[in-house]
């Protein structure tokens, strides 16, 4: 299935590294900050409500999780939220940017072996200075040819990458957690695709099992898993 593959292209938050336990983890202390204005469930509900209506301004990743949750705050308080509280949103925020990295399991063992035999790179989402500090931290930049941080993940993006790269589609291989983002656009232009899920999933990455039929792809459940299959 991969004897045409050239390229392997690696998603990074959450098929890499930990990265949406502690969006959650953030929403979970969020929610504590504005308890007195509102229920959790109407708390999470709105911000994910501004999130989205946010992407196409920030775009992903942490910066524009916080303009959303101080955005949300300001909203839900009726705009009576106290500089303190706002303080406090700020600082949830900065915590989650000098995280430190939590490489997954088997990510640097599968890496070292791939890298002598193909031409890896990182195809991820995010905020660029966010994304180029988790992969100096992480170490693992010197299995990688090409880093590309894309502001978004749709056909149209891939295809690009794939002209960036000089080479056909079928010759390009993406793994990653997002079925929405990481495998489902490949399918459609020609490349492919392995999944790995992550145990927890946003809200906007989700996808139904009808957009999944007749898909052709492998689903794996842990990285090592990968080096049976190439």
């Amino acid at each position: 299935m991969y004897q045409t593959c050239k390229v392997i292209a690696f998603d990074a938050d959450d098929t890499l590294w930990v990265n949406e336990t502690y969006f959650r983890d953030a929403e979970k202390k969020f929610a504590k900050i504005l308890s007195k204005y509102e229920t959790v469930n109407k708390i999470d509900q709105e911000l994910f409500k501004v999130e989205m209506k946010n992407l196409e301004l920030y775009g992903y990743g942490i910066k524009g999780f916080m303009l959303s949750m101080i955005e949300c705050a300001l909203k839900l308080s009726n705009f009576s939220i106290s500089q303190h509280e706002i303080e406090k949103i700020l600082t949830l925020g900065k915590e989650m940017l000098t995280k430190p990295i939590e490489l997954l399991d088997g990510v640097e063992e599968v890496l070292g072996e791939l890298h002598h035999k193909y031409k890896l790179i990182v195809a991820t989402k995010g905020d660029l200075l966010d994304q180029e500090r988790k992969l100096e931290k992480s170490g693992l930049l010197k299995y990688f040819h090409h880093i590309e941080v894309m502001s978004e993940k749709k056909e149209m993006d891939y295809k690009k990458l794939v002209k960036h790269l000089d080479i056909n589609s079928n010759e390009l291989l993406m793994i990653g957690n997002s079925l929405k983002s990481d495998v489902l656009p490949l399918l459609r232009i020609g490349a492919s695709a392995i999944h790995i899920p992550f145990h927890i999933t946003w809200s906007h990455e989700e996808v139904s099992v009808k957009e999944t039929q007749d898909s052709n792809f492998h689903t794996v459940h842990h990285i090592k898993e990968v080096l049976k299959l190439l």
